[in-house]
């Protein structure tokens, strides 16, 4: 049934080679843009101080990890291999997500950008729909919430037969990622930061929902996908899911030791809990 199914999907992929290509092909120019942008804002802010090299090989970093999970070899055996499918998952979805945060764009965006444009970012920071979107809960919901329906219902064999579809559930795996992560452990301007107490209890039940999809996809693989390919891609769901989520605790806790020790004055910062 596996090599049925397979087939079936490489026999869609042949009726629209170019749907494929071209997906391809924007999401490398978008991954291009981005790589411009971030070097942009470098030179433009160039007089404002020294910026840290680690962010700048932090964004580059997540740049080609992301364009590896939707272009090039990886990609490509995503549609006949589910082990290649997760390692392109764990790349765009929670590898590229946690070094672009890392990257810091929006403190970037902020120096380098006129005063007028600055404010203008910065308002819409503090608009009611970025509050409710950059929610620990609500990221975590739609971070794991995704992951279940994309695993669990017919949309994993949907996506692999329809280009757009294919583009938007991975838009939502990066872009689901990395609201997430910023929401959790972001360096960025962030006027509704939620405490630390909440985002180490939605982290928590993140990494939870995450290994339980592992352990579940190890017994249950999708239809259609061999046992022996189910079990390899969900393994490496459970284990590189945990190595990524390690670097999030504990960049969860360096931010908290951050805010929490004593300053100059002896007071600490205001986010305890």
């Amino acid at each position: 049934m596996g090599h049925t199914h397979h087939a079936a999907l490489l026999a869609a992929h042949g009726h629209q080679p170019l749907g494929w290509q071209v997906f391809e092909v924007v999401a490398v120019l978008l991954l291009a843009a981005a790589a411009f942008g971030y070097a942009a804002g470098l030179i433009t802010s160039r007089n404002r101080g020294r910026w840290p090299a680690p962010r700048t090989l932090a964004w580059y970093a997540g740049l080609l990890c992301a364009a590896a999970g939707l272009a090039g070899p990886v990609a490509t055996a995503a549609h006949t291999s589910f082990t290649a499918h997760m390692f392109g998952h764990l790349l765009l979805g929670m590898l590229a997500p946690l070094l672009l945060v890392l990257a810091r764009p929006i403190t970037l965006a902020l120096r380098a950008l006129p005063v007028r444009q600055a404010r203008a970012v910065t308002r819409l920071l503090r608009s009611a729909p970025i509050r409710v979107l950059t929610h620990p809960f609500v990221a975590g919901i739609l971070n794991a919430g995704g992951l279940w329906l994309l695993y669990t219902t017919d949309l994993y064999h949907l996506m692999h037969s329809s280009v757009l579809l294919h583009a938007v559930v991975h838009v939502h795996i990066f872009l689901a990622g990395y609201v997430f992560t910023a929401s959790v452990v972001g360096g960025d301007p962030d006027p509704h930061r939620a405490s630390f107490r909440m985002r180490a209890t939605v982290l928590v039940s993140f990494i939870a929902a995450h290994a339980i999809l592992a352990k579940w996809l190890y017994a249950h693989p999708p239809v259609g996908v061999e046992a022996a390919d189910g079990r390899a891609g969900a393994q490496l769901m459970y284990y590189g899911g945990d190595a990524v989520d390690v670097g999030l605790i504990v960049l969860l806790f360096i931010g908290w030791y951050a805010a929490t020790r004593p300053r100059p004055g002896g007071r600490p910062a205001a986010d305890t809990v």
